[in-house]
């Protein structure tokens, strides 16, 4: 049974017309979204965090822009898990509904803040590697710390920017325009031009990574032609082909997360959804925390400097226990050496 007629209801703007985006009519779907938002962003949360201490606990990895690009991401992406799940949640689960325009849009906007963010945290990354890869000799002098950082501080600004917009008065009420489908109070036209935003992103990351693995790839050719001369250039060259092996399998995971709900949106804009589609668009969005989740994996796995700091903390945590239960020991053979002195 249809739910409710959006372009007819959505128009006028009301709270209660939000029930009409409560999709979810059974409490099995209600508990399995329950389930898997918990799941994936209790993980997120934790791994991101874990990828934050490693970074900034070594002053070797902190003091590298590349790492600044993958601290954006993991922040990113904790922020994303943390507003996404509890908003998600209360929506959809608990049909919460006791809450302004103002409010679910202010919501809204945090989400794709953070999205947007993580999505941008990417393209950085990848155009460190572009030009890391691309012009060696030049990389210091073109990517500095006080570079990254601007680079960072223009990218929030704008991904706020225009997550903001919806709330700053580009919505349908205001304009008395077609509200989306998906997502409550959403302008269609303001829908369109985020879905442009983040394709152009996702087109350059494409490009730069293209241009990363085009250039790995004569790099792994010249080290089979010339790795008894330029030994120590070939461990720089080495370190350069798995980072970008590494980014390419972040895009991969972030295409195959990001895509099912990227063509729900622009199918939306062209035609009426089916309650059954947008049943499968929200459980396509807690794709977007699984992305989240395993981007930290990937470093943690792929990067050597991360992975060795990871490696010392938990060698650090084995240590405590075992200098806990010496310690008695240690205290009763002083106590005997004292004696016997």
């Amino acid at each position: 049974m249809e739910i409710c007629k959006i372009h007819e209801n959505a128009s006028k703007c009301s709270v209660n017309t939000m029930e009409c985006f409560m999709v979810l009519s059974t409490q099995a779907q209600k508990i399995s979204i329950a389930t898997l938002c918990g799941l994936f962003g209790t993980l997120c949360i934790f791994e991101n965090s874990l990828v934050l201490y490693l970074i900034f606990s070594s002053p070797r990895t902190r003091r590298k822009p590349s790492y600044l690009f993958i601290s954006s991401l993991a922040l990113a992406d904790i922020l994303a898990s943390i507003i996404f799940v509890s908003s998600f949640v209360n929506f959809h689960v608990f049909n919460e509904t006791d809450f302004s325009k103002e409010t679910f849009l202010l919501q809204l906007g945090g989400v794709n803040t953070s999205f947007s963010a993580s999505l941008s945290s990417l393209l950085m990354t990848a155009l460190d590697r572009y030009i890391s890869i691309s012009r060696p000799s030049e990389y210091k002098l073109l990517m500095t710390r006080k570079r990254a950082w601007i680079a960072l501080g223009v990218l929030w600004v704008t991904c706020a920017t225009v997550a903001s917009l919806p709330l700053l008065g580009w919505n349908c009420c205001m304009l008395n325009s077609t509200c989306s489908e998906l997502f409550p109070f959403v302008d269609d036209n303001y829908l369109s031009s985020w879905i442009c935003f983040v394709l152009v992103l996702l087109g350059c990351i494409v490009y730069a990574y293209a241009h990363v693995l085009w250039r790995a790839h004569q790099h792994v050719a010249y080290m089979e032609k010339h790795q008894v001369q330029v030994a120590k250039q070939n461990a720089r060259m080495r370190m350069d082909v798995m980072l970008a092996k590494t980014l390419v399998i972040v895009l991969t995971v972030l295409i195959l997360c990001w895509s099912p709900v990227l063509v729900l949106m622009i199918y939306s804009i062209f035609a009426r959804l089916s309650d059954h589609l947008r049943k499968v668009f929200a459980f396509c969005s807690t794709l977007c925390l699984l992305n989240s989740m395993v981007n930290p994996i990937i470093y943690a796995l792929r990067s050597k400097e991360l992975y060795s700091s990871l490696r010392m903390v938990f060698s650090r945590f084995r240590r405590q226990p075992k200098a806990s239960e010496d310690s008695p020991e240690a205290e009763s053979t002083h106590k005997s050496s004292m004696m016997e002195t």
